[in-house]
């Protein structure tokens, strides 16, 4: 999931209630229709009708939330706004009410059609460009030229002809357009979910978390930084939002971390990287892992299962860059006053620990929707803060309304977004596009995957770069995991290919999005600390190409082949490592970081892909043994005085 917003409330009180009315009203629809209250009530919608009524609450809380200069606060609702708003609901509820005539005409043009679709593209458009910028706004004006003009263009890109009015009504009234699956994951799950996080950092949970791994972390070397990396992760797993972790563990672990001699641009980057895994993190991960799950129309546990270990691997190797790096320059522990004791600690959050197995055991175990297993998580959490809280402070009911407000208000980024996304699926679908773009790169990497995979890399962080992971992943999905399914890459690593690269661009300058929120909190320059969280977590870069290779790590495989894989990745990882950060045992000159890189390689090499590559795999474990022997004994004569 991306970033929370921050919008200022408006000063009028006109303005501040018409926010709260409507956030409100969005956070409790949703909830209403997810977990079923509608249908009991009586109330039977096409899910169309629902997402048209609750996308035009949306609308008409953005442009009441956020001013249409981008980065400013919102002060008084100027008269354009307040039009935009009630265009938005109004063209939302009344799509919503007329639906069934809607749709039945929609093979036809019509004036009151184009009328609809031209209103409900401007309003996204506007939106889009107050939350997220003009990125994503050119990336859907081109790909509406394309589908516009394809079939002018020559060669294998060529497309069917389509009308202009017809793309309109088609990508704002077919369920693969506007109204489609993106919307609807946004305006259901990620709700609920959004919600649960907020009643989560108001309940004592988020402290609980954050408690548990200074008092788990904070004894060892490098404490500060480590205990990040473990907080971010609990906290990532529940919120599965990459900002909103940085912001409510970061305030806690920066300070930590430059108090115990850190630098703050690397204490910057420690959080920002740590943070980053959130949407990789089960049993929650972000929004995009939903999407995932209905593209190969799979159950989301699936999804869940096998980002397992790649979560798993991708904060190890976090927690021993940090290890390495704190020890290289003699950074040490938490001062001892500031790290409380893990009884304590254990007896008064424990309880917090009920919303992650409500959530494992309602969705592995007895098949629930994604939904209902929040809005249980949610209930959970409320009753625990309300009666019991942690170390005597208790939620309080105005806590949760402030949660159901500031969830109404952090979605409608989110929501806008998957609007377009909307947009962006059924341009590639209308006129044959996909097909187009797919057999194109298939073509391109047929003799070589790795350079398909490499170019899918790269494409997937170019178009990162100031566009939400959901945006990013919904055009990949579309363009590149096809290509790569039919050059033989399992499904579900293809598609976790591209989540992957997708939330790199999080950490990758320059608009590297969970690292300047950091660095806000560290005090120091943005780029500077997107730069050193690229180079921190160097390791995400390449665990992607390892599950491609090695489908052990997403859980295809006997028992054996992934413990084996997991035990030579992270070995492999370790040595690497060592190498970028010059330590070991001890400091170590370039040929010893050489020796050390090479048998980190080695051992990454993905034994199931060749015969070749486990041979290499011994070598390195070869190798590795006797470095870290001479290195052993090199610690040992140093320390006695010797040579």
């Amino acid at each position: 999931m991306e970033e929370l917003s921050a919008a200022a409330p408006p000063r009028s009180a006109a303005g501040r209630f018409a926010r709260a009315a409507l956030a409100a009203l969005l956070t409790l629809g949703s909830l209403a229709y997810s977990v079923g209250l509608t249908r009991s009530a009586g109330l039977v919608l096409f899910p169309e009708q629902f997402l048209a009524a609750i996308y035009g609450v949306c609308l008409a809380l953005l442009f009441i939330s956020f001013p249409a200069a981008r980065g400013t606060l919102r002060g008084e609702i100027p008269w354009y706004d307040w039009l935009f708003a009630g265009a938005g609901l109004a063209v939302g509820l009344y799509v919503a009410v007329t639906f069934p005539r809607l749709t039945a005409q929609a093979g036809t043009v019509t004036f009151e059609l184009l009328s609809l679709a031209a209103v409900l593209a401007f309003l996204t458009l506007e939106g889009t460009r107050r939350t997220s910028g003009y990125s994503l706004i050119a990336i859907t004006f081109v790909l509406v030229m394309w589908v516009l003009i394809g079939h002018l263009v020559p060669g294998d890109l060529r497309t069917h002809k389509v009308e202009a009015k017809t793309l309109a009504i088609y990508l704002s009234f077919d369920n693969n357009g506007l109204l489609g699956l993106v919307l609807e994951i946004a305006c259901t799950i990620v709700v609920a979910f959004v919600l649960m996080g907020q009643l989560l950092a108001r309940s004592g949970g988020s402290g609980f978390f954050n408690d548990f791994a200074l008092g788990l972390m904070g004894r060892y070397r490098g404490g500060a930084a480590k205990i990040s990396v473990v907080a971010s992760s609990l906290f990532g797993s529940i919120s599965g939002i990459a900002a909103a972790s940085a912001l409510a563990v970061g305030v806690v672990t920066i300070p930590l971390m430059k108090k115990s001699g850190i630098p703050a641009r690397l204490a910057a980057a420690i959080e920002a990287c740590a943070a980053n895994g959130a949407q990789l993190m089960p049993p929650v991960m972000g929004a995009v892992a939903f999407v995932m799950a209905d593209f190969l129309q799979v159950p989301y546990r699936e999804v869940a299962l096998a980002a397992l270990l790649p979560s798993l691997l991708y904060y190890a190797a976090l927690f021993i860059q940090c290890d390495l790096e704190t020890a290289r320059y003699g950074i040490g522990r938490v001062d001892r006053s500031e790290i409380p004791g893990m009884g304590p600690v254990l007896r008064s959050g424990w309880i917090f620990l009920a919303p992650f197995a409500a959530i494992v055991g309602a969705m592995f175990w007895l098949n629930w929707e994604p939904e209902p297993a929040a809005a249980l998580a949610s209930a959970i959490i409320i009753v625990l803060g309300l009666a019991i809280g942690y170390r005597g402070a208790r939620m309080k009911l105005a806590d949760i309304w402030s949660a159901i407000i500031e969830t109404g208000i952090g979605v409608c980024e989110i929501v806008v977004i998957s609007a377009i996304g909307g947009y962006v699926l059924g341009l590639f679908q209308i006129g044959g596009l996909s097909f187009a773009l797919t057999a194109y790169l298939v073509n391109l990497g047929a003799e070589n995957l790795l350079l398909l995979l490499v170019i899918c890399a790269i494409t997937n962080i170019v178009l990162g770069l100031g566009l939400p992971t959901l945006a990013v992943y919904v055009m990949l999905a579309i363009l590149v995991a096809p290509a790569l399914v039919k050059v033989g890459v399992p499904a579900m690593a293809a598609h976790l290919f591209i989540l992957y690269f997708g939330i790199m661009s999080l950490i990758t300058p320059p608009i590297a999005t969970a690292a300047f929120v950091a660095a806000t909190i560290a005090k120091t320059d943005p780029m500077a600390a997107g730069w050193t969280a690229m180079r921190f977590g160097w390791a995400s870069y390449i665990v992607p190409f390892l599950f491609v290779y090695s489908p052990a790590l997403i859980m295809r495989g006997s028992a054996v082949e992934i413990g084996l894989v997991m035990i030579l990745s992270i070995a492999g990882i370790w040595f690497v490592c060592a190498a970028f950060t010059g330590y070991a045992m001890r400091v170590m000159g370039l040929p010893m970081r050489v020796a050390f890189g090479a048998a980190g390689l080695l051992l990454l090499m993905p034994f199931q892909a060749s015969t070749v590559n486990a041979w290499l795999n011994v070598l390195g474990a070869v190798l590795g043994a006797a470095l870290l022997i001479y290195e052993f004994g090199r610690g040992k004569e140093a320390a006695l005085g010797g040579p």
